[in-house]
């Protein structure tokens, strides 16, 4: 999809939002910090999504991302200076805008998705990865739990033995085995990536739209049990933030990362 043909109604920082052809596209647009998460960008995409529900010519909501990663999640500098203090956090208000959602929802993802990378695509409709993306729970590793209901959706998706390796020891999933596993929709080449994801969009655009979002209200279910479960996950994440084990892991990961070579 050439980005000229987008109508852009806002570029905030880091998020570039953008109304095309029935669709409402949310690029992640930090490509030098592999488009690691900010509350900043977390409060600009709740924005969206939640604007984009009363939009009659909006048919669906596409998450896309510049450079060759989709997000390496929290930006974890980011994070310990603003830590979510409550269920109405920019971070919460994006996951339940992502649960609440009335509009089917789209993810082109050009490479690696780590963490709520990975986590918001359980709540996606269609998800569509280049043949290099991975995708990475890292949570125990850094003293922490899942978060947006993947301890309750990720099971469910590709099953407890799976969700357990991804879960408890990290191990990351190949686009192939996602693939396999119905993690995903389909493989696509990099230079058709959006392409592909712009077609789904239209063609969702085309369709009768009562009939479309009610169809989805019944295929995805109540969002009760999924909005249960994300409350249940933020405390026992909030606690294990400030877990000595937690502190230890950060401050492993802030010491690596300043050893790296410039």
């Amino acid at each position: 999809m050439q980005k000229e043909s987008f109508q852009v109604i806002d570029t905030g920082k880091d998020v570039i939002i953008n109304d095309a052809a029935g669709a409402r596209w949310l690029r992640l647009a930090r490509p030098d910090k592999k488009n690691a998460l900010t509350v900043a960008m977390y409060a600009a995409l709740a924005d969206a999504i939640e604007s984009a529900q009363m939009r009659d010519d909006v048919a669906a909501i596409v998450f896309a991302a510049e450079g060759t990663a989709f997000t390496a999640g929290n930006d974890l500098g980011d994070f310990m200076r603003n830590p979510p203090a409550g269920f109405d956090s920019p971070v919460f208000r994006f996951l339940r805008a992502i649960a609440h959602s009335s509009l089917p929802l789209i993810a082109a993802v050009p490479g690696a998705a780590v963490g709520i990378g990975t986590t918001m695509l359980l709540h996606c409709d269609f998800v569509y990865a280049t043949p290099n993306a991975k995708f990475v729970l890292p949570f125990v590793d850094l003293g922490l739990v899942p978060e947006a209901a993947s301890s309750l959706l990720l099971p469910r998706a590709i099953g407890n033995l799976k969700a357990a390796a991804m879960l408890y020891l990290g191990e990351p999933l190949s686009a192939q085995d996602a693939l396999a596993l119905g993690l995903i929709s389909a493989i696509v080449g990099p230079h058709e990536l959006e392409a592909t994801a712009a077609a789904t969009a239209a063609a969702l655009a085309a369709k009768p739209r009562a009939a479309l979002l009610a169809t989805r209200k019944l295929v995805r279910g109540g969002v009760e049990e999924v909005e249960k479960r994300m409350l249940a996950e933020g405390e026992v994440f909030r606690q294990q933030l400030a877990s000595p084990e937690a502190q230890k892991a950060f401050a492993a990961f802030f010491q690596t990362r300043a050893a790296r070579p410039s």
